[in-house]
């Protein structure tokens, strides 16, 4: 079985990416894989919640065994089995930071596919230091007639010089 994830930021709409992981894998693998893909420190404590379908977190899984499995021990077909539809992989503890992961859809596996794997993504990685996820990429747009140079100085390109 392959679990189809989408991760987003809690309270902001540009960061979106969408994860493809095999039931198999323990939630230690798929931290790796999150912490690869999306740039982050190896040498942070990191955690993921499994979240009930009220919105309460019922069980925690950290590095080592906080009570519920440590993540290299768990798998995510346990996870699905208990009727957790949502994860939550906090990258931050100091600042409680961290990715939404919303259970989309279950499929079969498929033989000459390899997983995980990011089947889509919006918005760049957030800064796993930073205190709020900024994107100004999609919120500035390029206009065609203005050149900027300085904080204060503009250039229009149709006039000569």
């Amino acid at each position: 079985m392959v679990y189809r994830y989408k991760a987003s930021i809690p309270g902001n709409k540009i960061f979106m990416r969408e994860y493809e992981v095999k039931g198999s894998s323990s939630l230690y693998s798929f931290h790796l894989y999150l912490q690869n893909d999306l740039g982050f420190a190896p040498d942070q404590i990191v955690m993921f919640r499994a979240i009930d379908k009220s919105g309460k977190v019922r069980r925690e899984y950290g590095l080592f065994n906080l009570g519920d499995g440590s993540m290299d021990s768990v798998v995510l077909d346990k996870i699905y089995k208990e009727g957790f539809p949502v994860l939550e992989y906090v990258y931050d503890m100091f600042k409680e930071r961290s990715l939404h992961l919303e259970l989309l859809s279950t499929e079969e596996e498929l033989a000459r596919r390899a997983y995980p794997r990011l089947v889509a993504e919006r918005g760049k990685n957030p800064d796993q230091f930073s205190d709020n996820y900024d994107d100004f990429e999609h919120m500035i747009e390029p206009s065609d007639t203005e050149l900027i140079i300085s904080d204060s100085d503009f250039v229009n390109e149709r006039e000569e010089p």
